[in-house]
């Protein structure tokens, strides 16, 4: 017996079934975005090494642990486990740098992380996202998050939670790290694996450690003196102070989040989340912030920037199920040239309908026309002799005889 190829482990088929929750997503994003101003941008999937490398950060748990990455001719691929990176490297190198700021761009697509699969997690996995470039002042924050608030409520949720924090700027960020490296020195053999690695490397990703050890050691008092210190300069903190001006005027409801740091090395100032209470512990369905030093880290012109990416399996897994869209009309016939025939005369005039090619019995037909249409077009010899068709109503169950010519009609009535 041949043995059965099963869809690989952290893969997921997308079937006829459940497609149309994703076109619900793809034709809000496409609504939403563009009311904003904002352009769909179409990356490839894998790119070179390096830009995840010096995009995302050789600190992180994406980088060294979870990216799909193979050689082809002496080059090292990776397939993409993030967006932000590409849509910055086609940015720059496309010259939309020399276009009138802001420059907004959206997407949609699959990413991939090899990481362990559980709950609206895959290993392909897909994202939709925004980026916008030039904009240094706190109003290009502020007008993301309430896009991303805008995009979830227009999907009906309303369950929602804005987190916000600021990293700071590269100069008060490095006072903030020397002060939690300080205070966590005494538990250092205390904190998990990761975190004992990163504690050198990049110590503010220890508070992102979702470890329940380590979350014990980051409650205690000395410690959250530190984390809840205001560390951020002066113009930092009128930034922050600026975004949290724009989220009260637009009536955002926000948490502050000192804990709040991501898991990317490029954000700088402000980073938030937007959790769903529906979602159990990984509830985070929108995460992102600003990156000002990641267009001129990957050769570009200095250019301030911000963004956010939410996951479309999660986002599926808050929404109610959608019933299938019916066809318009089901043509019931035993002659199937001319079901044929009248199909393709009506699909000429945008008419969703179908006609059974396996010729089965009457009945068969009707029953499945009331599974799949709002219509039933019969088509049988006493029709097809005086040149008509039985519409008939499957909601109502009214039934009339039309002339051909008159079938588009008496169903778009």
């Amino acid at each position: 017996m041949t043995k059965l190829i099963k869809v690989m482990k952290g893969t997921k088929d997308i079937l006829p079934q459940e497609v149309e929750m994703w076109h619900k997503l793809e034709k809000n994003a496409l609504e939403i975005f563009t009311r904003y101003g904002y352009k769909e941008i179409r990356t490839p999937i894998f790119e070179v090494t390096e830009l995840f490398a010096r995009g995302v950060g050789d600190t992180t748990d994406i980088v060294n642990k979870e990216m799909y990455t193979f050689e082809k001719s002496d080059r090292s691929i990776t397939l993409r486990p993030e967006n932000t990176a590409g849509v910055v490297r086609s940015f720059i190198e496309n010259g939309m740098a020399r276009l009138s700021a802001p420059v907004k761009l959206w997407y949609k697509g699959p990413m991939f992380r090899y990481e362990r699969p559980q709950a609206g997690r895959q290993r392909q996995f897909h994202q939709v996202g925004v980026e916008m470039f030039g904009i240094k002042d706190a109003a290009a924050d502020a007008e993301v998050i309430m896009l991303a608030v805008d995009y979830l409520k227009s999907l009906g949720l309303e369950d929602l939670e804005v987190e916000i924090n600021s990293l700071g700027c590269p100069k008060c960020r490095e006072e903030y790290k020397n002060k939690i490296k300080e205070v966590l020195k005494p538990e250092f053999e205390n904190l998990c694996e990761d975190c004992q690695n990163r504690y050198e490397k990049n110590p503010l990703r220890l508070l992102d450690c979702k470890v329940d050890t380590c979350k014990e050691i980051f409650a205690k008092p000395q410690i959250q003196k530190v984390i809840q210190s205001d560390f951020i300069c002066e113009e930092c903190a009128s930034h922050y102070k600026d975004l949290k001006t724009y989220l009260d005027r637009l009536n955002i409801k926000y948490v502050e989040n000192k804990l709040l740091v991501r898991g990317l090395d490029y954000y700088n100032r402000t980073v938030f989340e937007i959790k769903s209470n529906n979602l159990g512990s990984q509830n985070a369905v929108c995460g992102g912030g600003r990156y000002d030093s990641l267009v001129k880290n990957l050769g570009g012109e200095d250019t301030p920037a911000v963004g956010w990416a939410m996951g479309m399996e999660r986002l599926n897994s808050l929404l109610p199920v959608i019933e299938p869209e019916k066809l318009d009309a089901y043509i019931v016939s035993n002659s199937p040239a001319d079901a044929f025939e009248l199909a393709q005369d009506l699909r000429s005039n945008g008419v969703k309908v179908e006609f059974d090619l396996a010729n089965k019995k009457f009945t068969k037909q009707l029953e499945k026309a009331s599974k799949v249409a709002k219509f039933a077009l019969i088509l049988g010899e006493d029709e097809i002799k005086a040149g008509k068709v039985s519409v008939k109503n499957l909601s109502t169950s009214q039934q009339v005889t039309v002339e051909r010519n008159e079938v588009i009609n008496k169903i778009m009535e």
